[in-house]
């Protein structure tokens, strides 16, 4: 009987493992453009993250115009505190100024007290003049 239950609990923990380090559990983000004004606006637009690793430390963020691959709009690095949303203007950045809808990719580099990377996520958002 104990063999059993030993058996039984050595599975549900594998099972809860698996769940936990599965895919669906990974770090993510999402933003809006919110108030962001057109044409190299600085302040970042509100972004809001899930799944943040424990024992992230800061959280380092870049943005890239897919249509326009080349030009360097930056990013930024903000310290974590715990929230998983920013508001807008979290950090400096070179903001969009398309001729047309272009699409922009946000990624965000979960960095812990060590510097070492641990999670990262991207978010597409298109914008338009």
């Amino acid at each position: 009987m104990v063999t059993i239950m030993r058996t039984l609990l050595a599975i549900a923990v594998s099972a809860f493992v698996l769940v936990w380090a599965s895919p669906a559990m990974a770090m993510s983000l999402s933003f809006d453009w919110g108030p962001t004004k057109r044409c190299f606006d600085a302040n970042s637009p509100p972004i809001k993250l899930r799944q943040v690793p424990k024992g992230t430390a800061l959280l380092r963020f870049r943005m890239r115009d897919l249509n326009a691959p080349s030009y360097n709009h930056g990013g930024g690095t903000v310290k974590y505190t715990g929230k998983n949303s920013l508001p807008y203007g979290a950090f400096r950045y070179k903001g969009p100024c398309p001729p047309r809808r272009h699409t922009y990719e946000i990624t965000v580099d979960a960095i812990n007290a060590k510097g070492k990377r641990t999670a990262t996520a991207k978010f597409r958002r298109s914008f338009q003049q």
